[in-house]
């Protein structure tokens, strides 16, 4: 690709690891750099660079499956959080838990458990106790461990056409994905009040405003760029979430998890390139697409 001198390069500074993937991270490397090996279940963060570049330091990463046949380690929990059955293998094969939930999903997972206690001791009959839904990504990590609180009974949805199978005319507690838009959240919230006939309803807006906030200041960072270079994993919900809000405001702003997807075709011509990524996108990366966007 032939240098431009034209071309002006900015890379966000809101965009990259949030509070709780950092403190992952240096938990992780605190640990290595001590013994050499860890232990993670799943990925420590959604972007196979940034995974890549911890295994490389000795983290191995495991699934469920993987971790209920390891006894006597380490094992790091990541942001996500996990459900109390993770925390129950741990005990028994005597796995040392290095513990990096996100705060802000620690209390979350209180929250609904507490929630859940108090409702499962009002009544003897289940199809008495308030409905908690979860407005979140299913399978998601997080939300495994949010529904986890509850016994498994909280039921997640995705979007308000999935209300249209459930009875809303139950007490109704409404909780949130950390990481999902406080549009989505507000327009669940509208949609069963409109279809409520009957019973309570209460809802809770557990976003994480450090994430949430990102998104009005992303869209300001996209309309002031010819073009936007969004760097985000391939597995990363936050990802698509953000790259969504910059497509919105910039037509000319394309999707790449590194540096090698870049099309020369993308930035020609354009006098100023924006770059910003997800709450998984560590920093380096985005900076290797700044210098793929003007080689030496």
């Amino acid at each position: 690709m032939a240098k431009s001198p034209s071309h002006k390069i900015e890379i966000d500074s809101g965009s990259g690891f949030c509070f709780g993937v950092t403190t992952a991270i240096r938990k992780a490397e605190a640990e290595l750099e001590r013994t050499g090996v860890l232990y993670c279940l799943g990925d420590i963060v959604h972007n196979a660079g940034e995974v890549e570049r911890l295994r490389k330091k000795g983290l191995i990463t495991v699934d469920h499956d993987e971790f209920s046949k390891l006894h006597n380690v380490k094992v790091l929990l990541r942001a996500h959080g996990e459900p109390p059955s993770t925390y129950e293998t741990a005990k028994q094969n005597n796995i040392e838990i290095i513990d990096a939930t996100c705060p802000v999903v620690l209390q979350l997972q209180k929250r609904i458990k507490d929630a859940y206690d108090k409702s499962s001791d009002r009544s003897n009959d289940a199809a008495d106790d308030p409905l908690i839904i979860i407005y979140g990504k299913p399978g998601h990590a997080e939300v495994n461990g949010l529904v986890g609180q509850t016994g498994g009974s909280a039921v997640v949805i995705q979007d308000k056409s999935d209300l249209s199978n459930l009875d809303l005319d139950r007490d109704i507690w409404l909780y949130s994905q950390t990481t999902k838009s406080i549009e989505g959240f507000q327009e669940i919230v509208a949609e069963i009040q409109s279809r409520k006939t009957k019973g309570s309803f209460q809802w809770f807006d557990t976003i994480c405003r450090q994430v949430a906030n990102r998104m009005p200041q992303l869209r300001e960072f996209a309309s002031n760029h010819d073009v936007i270079l969004f760097v985000s994993g391939a597995k990363s919900s936050n990802g698509r979430v953000l790259y969504a809000q910059c497509k919105e405001v910039n037509p000319n702003t394309y999707l790449i998890t590194d540096e090698t997807e870049l099309e020369p075709s993308w930035i020609e011509g354009a006098e100023s390139i924006g770059i910003c990524g997800a709450t998984s996108t560590p920093r380096w990366l985005m900076q290797k697409v700044a210098d793929a966007c003007n080689p030496t």
